[in-house]
């Protein structure tokens, strides 16, 4: 029954690896990540254990917003290789068991797209009304800016149309008219078009913009929320296994619209698990991370939530209280350049932990034993830094380290760093002299070899994919005590959020003995547990996986 569900709901059970194609790998020398770059990267990827891909936008573009300003979306930006070398990257990646997603960018498009430079020179064209527009400028325009301090308002005049237009995000990337069902055939065909190609689904951007009415007179639709029913049933007919992950950051009560009755969203970003876990990192107390436990709306057989702990953008901590906030910014980003927009914090995560391995490990086990499907990316396996020098959110955009040569090891030595998307970390603790992939896979006891182990641990707990999270009481605040349970088997974690070694009793539901063995463990120590809890010490920042299983 298990090997049934694993393989048609392939997604719950994987272990996902965002990664930008420009700054992964480049092959030719000329200072830009591409397609046979990565593909010569594979088995890196083979052997770190993932085994599904997350690809940031690949299209052709005008590059002024890391690529999600697209002006084609059935193609390979030229920088990054052709069709031909996606297909061949394609097909290396299903010979190692490797599925791959891409990020589907829909909610706009860029000013140079040919679909809106055919709109704003023609009213009378179909693609003026590809998006959304106005002869006046709207009286609450300055609203709902996501970028304040960098982004002024969500319309503007287009001098050649002579209307004002929707976009919010920046200037040069104008919203589609999501209600237009033009709009949404072409979706459609794009979709179609890269499940054909063999990849088995998308990212979907900015899903709640992507399905807002805003501005919008007199919407054909009354329920935006049905487009989703709409994508969904298209991508299940195209390839019955394909997934729509969405990036949703929406308040708790929403969530359930956007999985519908397990007919809408496969997957969402759990952003309200990712705050609070930063939240309880901050104050060294378990009690966001249970009440976001708490409080998560329960999953049907399909859906699931994606948990990260960083991403390509700024941690987000819009949804914590002012006060919380301002804590983790005090914490983790005392610096007002460590901040961007008003809610985020633009760092990876070791600088944000003062390099403290011990607490990043446990951040990482924390994050890996959670209910759902754990996201890693691209640099978090070895510990990559940032470069606060770079603006908004390039500082955590920078290359991938492979190697102590020059540029890391991303591209031949010859290049000039001026000709890099981002130049590669040079100095520092977090340089790529000290921090890369050829010396910690040499190090038995590197960041590289002790995530490998995890995530091998955690493709074998099949517990924390299929099974029933409960939260345990734990004597200690400071610790977090959580176990998914699958028919007569569970995974039971620990982690100690503090900095103080804590000797803590767990108690279990019922006094059934049990039989535990501990996963990360290099002995696989195995005891008996009698009655209905049990004592473990934990050192500062201490972890445990158990697998508990009944007693013969």
């Amino acid at each position: 029954m298990l090997d049934t569900l694993s393989r048609r709901l392939w997604y719950r059970d994987d272990v996902i690896y965002c990664l930008d194609v420009e700054t992964f790998q480049d092959s030719n020398g000329d200072g830009i990540g591409d397609f046979p770059g990565l593909s010569q990267r594979l088995d890196y990827l083979d052997s770190l254990g993932v085994n599904c891909l997350w690809l940031l936008p690949f299209y052709p573009t005008v590059n002024r917003d890391n690529g999600y300003d697209v002006t084609d979306f059935y193609g390979i930006d030229p920088r990054l290789g052709t069709l031909g070398d996606f297909v061949e990257f394609m097909t290396r990646a299903e010979d190692r068991g490797i599925r791959v997603i891409v990020d589907l960018v829909v909610n706009h498009t860029s000013d140079q797209h040919p679909w809106f430079q055919a709109a704003r020179a023609d009213r009378e064209s179909k693609y003026h009304d590809y998006y959304v527009w106005k002869d006046e400028k709207p009286a609450d325009a300055d609203e709902g800016v996501v970028f304040p301090g960098v982004q002024e308002s969500i319309w503007t005049y287009d001098r050649k149309a002579r209307r004002y237009y929707l976009h919010r995000f920046y200037e040069h990337q104008p919203d589609l008219n999501i209600d237009n069902p033009a709009v949404r055939n072409e979706i459609c065909r794009i979709m179609g078009f890269w499940l054909k190609l063999g990849i088995s689904g998308f990212r979907l951007d900015a899903a709640p913009f992507l399905i807002e009415l805003k501005g919008i007179d007199d919407p054909d639709s009354d329920d935006p929320l049905s487009f989703l029913h709409e994508f969904r049933n298209f991508v299940s007919f195209c390839r019955g296994d394909a997934i729509l992950l969405a990036e949703a950051n929406v308040p708790l009560e929403k969530v359930p619209d956007y999985f519908g009755d397990g007919d809408r969203l496969h997957m969402l970003f759990n952003f309200l698990l990712n705050q609070q876990m930063f939240l309880a990192l901050a104050q060294q107390r378990a009690k966001p991370i249970y009440e976001a436990l708490r409080d998560s709306p329960p999953s049907s057989e399909v859906n699931q939530f994606a948990n990260f702990l960083r991403n390509h953008d700024e941690l987000d901590l819009g949804r914590l209280t002012d006060e919380q906030r301002e804590f983790v910014f005090q914490q983790f980003a005392p610096d007002p350049d460590m901040r961007l927009y008003d809610r985020g914090i633009r760092r990876r995560l070791p600088p944000m932990l003062n390099g403290d391995e011990r607490r990043l490990r446990m951040a990482y086990s924390l994050m890996f034993s959670m209910p759902g499907t754990p996201i890693l990316r691209y640099g978090e396996e070895i510990g990559m830094g940032d470069d606060l020098s770079l603006e908004e959110r390039d500082s955590i955009r920078t290359v991938m380290q492979w190697s102590p040569e020059e540029h890391g090891g991303f591209t031949s030595q010859h290049v000039d760093a001026g000709d890099l998307p981002r130049p590669a970390i040079r100095k520092g603790t977090y340089g790529y002299l000290k921090r890369n992939v050829y010396e910690q896979q040499r190090d038995a006891d590197s960041l590289l070899n002790w995530m490998r182990k995890l995530i091998r641990v955690r493709r074998e707990c099949p517990e924390c994919s299929f099974g029933t999270c409960t939260v345990l009481e734990a004597d200690d605040s400071a610790v977090l005590a959580h176990e998914c349970r699958l028919d007569e088997t569970a995974m039971v974690s620990l982690h100690n959020l503090s900095d103080k070694t804590k000797q803590v009793e767990v108690t279990f539901e019922g006094d059934r003995p049990r039989q535990m063995t501990d996963l990360l463990a290099d002995d696989g120590k195995h005891w008996s547990v009698n009655g209905g809890s049990m004592s473990v010490e934990l050192g500062p920042y201490g972890f445990h996986w158990f697998h508990s299983r009944p007693e013969n």
